[in-house]
């Protein structure tokens, strides 16, 4: 049993924990103990657990991730509204092969994802990623993913897998289960254009850092279609981090990536929330805490919406551009956007009705001036599912 190899919270962190007050997380978090085991799964929404592994780390990581510390500062946060049970049940060490420390890792997603609970991962090097994809095999057949990062992380053809190149693994390795792939946050000049081009070959969707900084809830509706969320550290700038090397000057704001987080935990189809390529600094401590605390947030926010032109609760929008007809939908209750897109594949059209994208305002704006938006035309090229 997977679940075997996890290690427990350390006494200090329990310690710390039972000095807090009562309107604490920590007070309302069940862990896993030396004294007690797991905590109880059931009716579990979240688990929290940490990955050390870092020996695939692009740059090589000259100490191991604190994660005890990045706890004892989530910990000490309030609780917010919610009727989340959160778990945490420790940490996978590193094995004696990265492969071991993998099937670990993908083997406790699985077995948490088959009980209906959200994994939040808390990894050294992103290339986590990849087994926590692998873990969806059996449980989701296709898989939207959503990367906030400034790079692509495809590498190179014959690269071994790293926290740069992890993607070139998850888009060849069978069965492949990738629907879509979404970036945002990414910075231009990190990126080759050999990767700008396999981004718009593959129909895959790239949102530049400034466009989404400029306007934040451009991520709501490419969040919103996610089934998997793998968050680089490295997106944020390095102010923000606390940090000189490895970081860029540009980046997120601890603002702005606390609202992406918001806006993962509120996406009804969201099962999994990675965090990885943080650093030991008091200051990333603190922010990567604040960013689980905003999606966790988010998740006592979800309202799942199904829109039909049968529902009081939808406007459907009918806009005729020169080429197509495109049907918009706007929920009355939560002014979210939606836009048909009629799919290509017969094993998507068991039902006979269109596949529901998710949009924003602007996209049915740009509709009525007759610029056909570019999220839509990709997932009909694709065969959007």
């Amino acid at each position: 049993m997977a679940f075997d190899f996890l290690v427990p919270v350390k006494d200090k962190v329990l310690a710390f924990s039972e000095f807090l007050p009562p309107q604490a997380l920590g007070k309302s978090i069940y862990k896993h103990t030396e004294k007690k085991g797991l905590p109880v799964f059931a009716n579990a929404t979240v688990a929290i657990f940490g990955v050390l592994e870092s020996r695939n780390a692009f740059e090589k990581k000259t100490e191991k991730l604190d994660v005890d510390a990045i706890r004892i500062q989530l910990y000490r946060l309030m609780t917010g509204n919610w009727n989340s049970t959160i778990i945490d049940i420790g940490d996978v060490e590193e094995g004696n092969k990265v492969e071991d420390t993998y099937f670990v890792v993908k083997e406790i997603v699985a077995g948490l994802l088959e009980e209906n609970i959200i994994p939040i991962v808390i990894g050294a090097t992103q290339d986590i990623t990849f087994p926590t994809y692998r873990a969806f095999d059996g449980i989701k057949d296709m898989i939207n993913m959503v990367a906030i990062d400034s790079r692509f992380d495809f590498g190179e053809d014959d690269e071994l897998i790293s926290s740069h190149s992890y993607m070139s693994k998850i888009i060849t390795d069978k069965p492949n289960n990738l629907y879509n792939f979404s970036n945002v946050g990414y910075q231009s000049y990190f990126n080759a254009q050999e990767e700008i081009d396999l981004m718009e070959r593959l129909f895959f969707d790239a949102y530049r850092l400034g466009d989404i900084a400029s306007n934040i809830q451009l991520a709501e509706p490419v969040l919103r279609n996610a089934h998997l969320v793998s968050l680089d550290a490295r997106a944020i700038r390095a102010s923000e981090m606390g940090l000189s090397t490895g970081f860029s000057p540009n980046g997120f704001t601890g603002r702005e990536i606390c609202a992406i987080a918001r806006y993962a935990g509120i996406s009804d189809n969201v099962s999994l929330f990675g965090i990885y390529e943080i650093e030991n600094s008091n200051l990333s401590f603190q922010l990567v805490a604040q960013i689980i605390w905003y999606f966790i947030e988010g998740l006592s926010y979800r309202i799942r919406e199904v829109p039909s032109s049968n529902s009081d609760d939808f406007t459907k929008f009918t806009v005729p551009t020169d080429s197509d007809e495109l049907v918009f939908f706007k929920s009355h209750l939560t002014q979210r956007w939606w836009v048909e897109v009629p799919s290509i594949l017969p094993e998507h059209t068991k039902t006979n009705s269109p596949a529901l994208l998710p949009c924003a305002e602007q996209d049915y704006l740009d509709a009525c001036n007759q610029n056909i938006p570019e999220r839509w035309f990709k997932a009909y090229k694709k065969g959007f599912n």
